[in-house]
């Protein structure tokens, strides 16, 4: 995918946040309370192109490549994270699916629709018993006459309740020698035997709305297999999973931003005994604490993006960005509240609703354990070659 210029993108990141500090941020009380994105905000997300930032520009997108990707996502995650999470997966998990591995007719039926916003797709991955690893997959896809039908239950999917469009993994055979035996099928929403269930009551990320949702008996057409290839699910999850970890790695990065400048505004206004507590030396420990990790983890977001684009690491350089940066964001958040003291602790503070978001962070692409995993295996493979 061909990156747009510097000089293109640089009036996009602008916009981005214009649109982020001066649209958004006073509204994010109005986000969290209603549980919900409102309309217009939406609407003007996608007249911006953002449904489809990361959708080439054949069909319908920006063309951003991830290092540009990233940068919007560091802009992104300065406000309620329910903002990115309305559009994330069209450009990512699900959008890249179809991007890196469907056909030219799965394309041109679809893209256009995700990157204008008309569509809403979804990555269906999840499900009770398997998460982080989707070598654990229960759900199943049988042949029939000339197509397929599914059944199996998803679990925590982002943007099912609003969903057009499901980008379902499902396993069409026991793993064995040859392959994991998992496919990937694109399952419109109103397809009979598609069922949502209500939306979950989660910790925070209010108006990033997910669900469970239920394939009985879904009959499907033999197009709607992505790419054509029964094995390709397994390596179709893996390879937007490794893109999704650097997004979510520069999401962190953007949010420990506005923690840590909430924390410099406060620090610097509040007075305990008539002293601005920035001037006591605990107090600057801790905003030290929070810049230090903010530098640290956009260096290594830009990094991780640089090689991930450049095809020198796919694996462990994405999952050593989500790793920090995540854990980074939890860290800076807690200092965060620590300094703001009982006033963090309270509904209407910024840093009290970053506190919250942040945790889902260490959780989504892969948990904190799974990408020491991969990292520690991966070095430790690359030792024995």
């Amino acid at each position: 995918m061909a990156a747009v210029s510097p000089e293109d993108f640089r009036p996009i990141v602008e916009l981005v946040r214009d649109f982020v500090r001066t649209k958004v941020i006073p509204r994010e009380l109005e986000i969290m309370n209603d549980d919900a994105i409102p309309g217009d905000l939406r609407a003007q997300a996608a007249e911006m192109g953002l449904f489809g930032y990361a959708i080439p520009q054949e069909w319908g997108g920006l063309g951003l490549d991830l290092s540009q990707d990233v940068e919007l996502a560091m802009e992104f995650g300065y406000t309620s994270l329910a903002l990115r999470s309305m559009f994330g997966t069209n450009n990512g998990i699900a959008g890249q699916v179809l991007v890196n591995f469907g056909t030219d007719a799965q394309k041109a039926e679809w893209l256009e629709r995700i990157a204008s916003g008309e569509v809403v797709a979804s990555f269906a991955l999840t499900e009770p018993g398997a998460g982080s690893n989707p070598a654990g997959l229960r759900a199943k896809a049988v042949r029939d006459g000339d197509g397929w039908v599914l059944d199996g239950g998803k679990r925590f999917i982002t943007n099912a309740p609003i969903a057009d469009l499901f980008v379902v993994f499902a396993r069409t055979r026991p793993a064995d020698e040859s392959g994991p035996g998992i496919a990937v099928f694109l399952v419109p929403a109103d397809r009979p035997g598609v069922e949502v269930g209500p939306k979950d009551a989660k910790m925070g990320q209010e108006g990033a709305w997910t669900a469970d949702v239920t394939f009985s008996n879904v009959r499907v057409p033999a197009s709607s297999l992505v790419g054509g290839d029964e094995d390709a699910g397994y390596r179709a999850a893996m390879t937007s999973l490794a893109r999704g970890r650097v997004h979510i790695a520069a999401l962190a990065v953007g949010t420990a931003q506005r923690a840590l400048d909430e924390s410099v505004a406060y620090a610097a206004s509040a007075t305990q005994g008539g002293t601005p507590i920035g001037e006591f030396q605990l107090v600057q420990a801790m905003l030290a604490d929070q810049q230090t990790g903010v530098m640290a983890g956009r260096a290594l977001v830009r990094e991780a993006a640089a090689r991930y684009v450049s095809g020198e690491d796919r694996r462990l350089g994405p999952s050593a960005a989500k790793l920090y940066c995540t854990e980074m964001a939890g860290k800076v958040a807690d200092l965060a509240v620590q300094i703001h003291g009982g006033t963090g602790y309270m509904r209407e503070v910024p840093v009290e609703r970053i506190y919250r978001d942040v945790r889902l962070l260490r959780l989504y692409e892969g948990t904190s354990e799974i990408q020491r995993l991969i990292i520690g295996g991966g070095l430790i493979r690359g030792a024995k070659r």
